[in-house]
């Protein structure tokens, strides 16, 4: 029986430590000036911007399990390798989003991609499936070759990590998500009622007030399980691309609400969005429904919230 410590992997990890933070000095114009944005408050751009600091790439070969998770290893590398490694994470079971990184290039979260899925032999050349989309890391592309499987046979492969695309990073692993949480909070992800009491025959208050029919439940249910991981947004090309662009994420909470039939502010949700860094600025790449990790395909979502407001 082969112990599983007989099996490595190695993360390339992309790393970044800030320059220390200096006072701040007027470069021109007034320091008090804000740009305006569409969605208020200062320039997104410049929260989006790149932070200057130090970059570099570090490798760490551990013992490691194909069934582990990309997660595990990095808490192996904390604990036993490098305590200065930074990264994010929660809950570890996929249902908070916090730990949501760049895996190879492909946003996804880390604590659900295990290495047989996602470690590749160096050399291994990167496949394009029907639809277009570049993957690699999977176990059809770690036999690409003699020589990469027999350089080492203990070596599960590589894999490469690096914040998510799209947020200015904070250190290491950890990107600064504040952009897309703004832009959520912006489209007031709650439900508004009409604020009216139902009452019954007798004039007491009607408990039944918001019981709604299953249909009615079904056209917001799964828009209702989006954690806000960030994986549609950094795999948008328009919003990860830098554009101007309010990101599929704040459009799938704001879609929840317009098909929630208890709520009474759709108009007022939709001409929120209907604007040029709104759903005008969607492509329709469908690229933000390849990773997410709540099964919800954002590309049809996105496309449907699109059609509504055209046609409202």
């Amino acid at each position: 029986m082969v112990e599983a410590n007989n099996t490595t992997v190695t993360l390339q990890v992309h790393r970044f430590t800030p320059r220390p933070e200096r006072a701040e000095r007027a470069r021109g114009g007034s320091p008090f000036a804000r740009k305006s944005s569409p969605f208020g408050g200062g320039s997104d751009n410049a929260a989006r911007r790149r932070p200057r600091g130090k970059q570099w790439v570090q490798e760490y070969t551990i013992p490691a399990r194909p069934e582990d998770t990309v997660l595990d290893c990095l808490l192996t590398i904390k604990r036993t390798v490098d305590p200065t490694l930074a990264f994010r994470y929660s809950c570890g079971h996929g249902m908070c989003g916090s730990d949501a990184v760049a895996i190879n290039g492909t946003p996804t979260l880390l604590c659900t991609a295990s290495i047989r899925d996602w470690a590749k032999q160096p050399g291994a050349i990167a496949q394009v499936d029907d639809e277009g989309f570049r993957h690699i890391g999977t176990d059809e592309d770690a036999d690409t070759g003699e020589e990469a499987s027999s350089a080492d046979a203990n070596s599960l492969g590589v894999i490469e990590l690096a914040p998510l695309p799209g947020f200015p990073p904070q250190r290491d692993l950890i990107a600064d998500i504040d952009p897309m949480l703004n832009q959520i909070r912006k489209l007031t992800p709650y439900l508004q009622a009409d604020g009216v009491l139902a009452t019954t025959a007798e004039g007491k208050v009607n408990a039944f007030e918001y019981l709604q029919h299953p249909e009615q439940l079904a056209k917001y249910e799964t828009l209702s399980n989006c954690i806000a991981c960030g994986v549609c947004e950094g795999s948008c090309p328009v919003f990860a691309g830098g554009d101007a662009f309010i990101g599929p994420a704040a459009l799938i909470w704001s879609s929840r609400f317009i098909n929630d039939s208890r709520d009474t502010k759709a108009m007022e949700r939709m001409d929120a969005i209907d604007t040029a860094d709104g759903v005008a600025a969607c492509q329709s790449v469908r690229a933000c429904s390849r990773h997410c990790p709540r099964g919800i395909d954002v590309g049809e979502e996105m496309w449907q919230i699109v059609a509504k407001v055209r046609e409202r």
